[in-house]
């Protein structure tokens, strides 16, 4: 009887589509995992293809090429070095093909278990691609009853019943789990819901990167049947941990090893913008960002997460002034910039504000000035950073936050003009408070991850003065919106908590306020479908997250 085994918990960074990349990881995983001792490799969810492969899994040279990879890497564990779970999609009985592990052991696939519990809610839509599979029996590994659940398995209780009820010893899971805020111990939770309905330990494997708007943190644990924490590994880098299980008197354990302490709220939420940037750019090929430098607190703070995800010399900053810039602005922006240690050029539009004037004369005629020239501004902006973009290559990266975009305080074609946002699901409040974070909480930069330099990024001027478009003589963005700090609470309420007018309004806020901002919100609709991937922080992010027709008639009860 076997009394112990020893698994790599292999918390990687696959990219979607890249079969060959993966397949390498996996590769040099399974020797690092050889160096350790380990009898076991774990990868997480579909690791072969990358996680979410959407579409891609419906093309049938797509599963060609996953078979001869995962057939591949199964004849080299021949060699009589440590077994590989390897998740990957797999062509099933019915019509699509099933979320799949694959045992692959002695220069074979040996067997394999399919996801039964498939998500189709959020961010997941895995009903539209896969079948589901039969609930899964446990595998037997070096004498080891492994049970072997894949990510929304574990989160009802049935599949790690009929597991524990078909013997098994262990629970290894698989996972493809989205950052979320907050959702570390949503996980943690679960893992002891699990545990405490079968009694047996559980490593539950994340993967990590940027995916599109999908971060995934890592955050992977080992969890005893005393709910103690064996192994906690670090959120958003790649790192492989040796977990150690043992047969006991009272079952199996799993030795203590790496525990890393979770990041902080504010950390937590910065290091997700950082990754998903530098993910999303790094694997579509960019060389690096562009972006506009207004001197505001938007600009700076995406400044700075660009620095930090890609470095100083990754990163192109644009001041375009007008008429209406204030010299405080332009101080600011030169100033962040001289922190951040990056390029600044300056563009005025002036002149193209003129052109388009002159151009539409015969048009507007003697029609007031008002929110179409301020657009024009913005869209003048727009052209001239994709302009420097088409000429360069680098990506324009968009400033808008969540606030904004959830209000339509923002301009199609010109600040909503670019290929991603690092703000796009970071209401205004945060923002404040991720700028506080960065300029005060890296006294010291010795993190490899953070590319940026130590200390403040921004002159403390950009955070404590009042929000400006700058599109008009004297404006603030108050003008036309609520305090952000009653703003944002408002849009929470109708957005990640879906409350009711009254509901809301018993929290203190004005009726005629809620329904003044619920307006805005589902008229804004039509733009939030023209904007820019970025990334995904809260419960409900725009896009994937929360769908919403344009055409609306419900708003009309109002």
């Amino acid at each position: 009887m076997t009394d112990r085994l020893t698994v790599a918990l292999a918390q990687l960074n696959p990219t979607v589509g890249d079969i060959a990349g993966n397949a390498a990881l996996a590769r040099k995983a399974r020797a690092d995992a050889a160096a350790e001792g380990a009898d076991l490799l774990l990868l997480p969810e579909l690791f072969l293809s990358g996680y979410q492969p959407e579409d891609l899994v419906l093309k049938p040279f797509f599963l060609d090429k996953l078979e001869e990879a995962a057939s591949a890497l199964a004849a080299e564990t021949a060699d009589g070095g440590p077994d590989v779970l390897l998740p990957t999609p797999w062509r099933g009985e019915g019509v699509k093909p099933r979320n799949a592990v694959l045992y692959l052991t002695g220069g074979r696939i040996e067997t394999a278990r399919f996801k039964h519990d498939l998500p189709n809610y959020g961010v997941f839509d895995e009903k539209r691609v896969f079948d589901a599979g039969p609930m899964p029996g446990p595998i037997s590994i070096k004498g080891v009853r492994v049970g072997v659940p894949i990510c929304e398995d574990i989160w009802t209780a049935d599949v790690v019943e009929c597991l524990d009820e078909s013997g098994a010893e262990i629970l290894l899971v698989p996972n493809g789990s989205p950052y979320e805020d907050g959702k570390e111990d949503v996980r943690i939770q679960l893992g002891v819901n699990r545990v405490r309905e079968s009694g047996l330990p559980i490593a539950y494997l994340n993967q990590v990167g940027g995916q599109d708007e999908l971060v995934y943190d890592g955050s992977s644990f080992v969890m005893n049947p005393d709910y103690s924490l064996a192994i906690q590994m670090p959120a958003f880098e790649s790192a492989v941990s040796v977990a150690v299980f043992e047969r006991t008197g009272d079952g199996w354990h799993c030795r203590p090893g790496d525990r890393v302490k979770p990041p902080e709220r504010m950390e937590s939420i910065y290091r997700a913008m950082t990754l998903g940037l530098r993910d999303y750019v790094r694997k579509n090929g960019f060389p690096g960002v562009i972006l506009g430098m207004s001197g505001g607190i938007d600009s700076a703070l995406s400044a700075a997460v660009a620095v930090d995800a890609l470095g100083p010399q990754g990163v192109h900053c644009v001041m375009m002034p007008s008429p209406y810039t204030s010299q405080e602005s332009l101080d600011d922006a030169a100033a962040a910039c001289a922190l951040l240690g990056v390029r600044l050029d300056e563009v005025n539009i002036g002149p193209a504000m003129k052109a388009f004037q002159d151009m539409l004369a015969p048009v507007f005629g003697d029609t007031e000035s008002g929110v179409t020239e301020e657009n024009i501004q913005s869209r003048s902006r727009g052209l001239t950073l994709m302009a420097i973009s088409n000429k360069q290559g680098a990506m324009v990266l968009t400033t808008g936050n969540k606030s904004e975009m959830s209000t339509g305080y923002a301009t199609l074609y010109g600040d909503m003009c670019g290929g991603y946002s690092v703000l796009k699901d970071i209401y205004k409040s945060d923002v404040f408070r991720l700028c506080e974070w960065r300029n005060e909480g890296l006294t010291r930069n010795d993190d490899p991850l953070l590319l940026g330099p130590a200390g403040p990024v921004m002159p403390q001027r950009i955070i404590t003065k009042p929000p400006s478009a700058e599109l008009k003589p004297d404006q603030k963005d108050q003008d036309s919106l609520p305090p952000y700090d009653v703003l944002d609470d408002i849009l929470n309420c109708l957005i990640e908590r879906e409350m009711s007018v009254a509901e809301i309004a018993a929290r203190g806020h004005p009726p005629e306020l809620v329904q003044r901002v619920w307006r805005m919100l589902d008229i804004a609709e039509y733009k939030r479908r023209q904007a820019p991937p970025g990334v995904k922080i809260t419960a409900r992010a725009f896009g994937r997250d929360r769908r919403y027709p344009i055409t609306n008639g419900f708003r009309k009860i109002l």
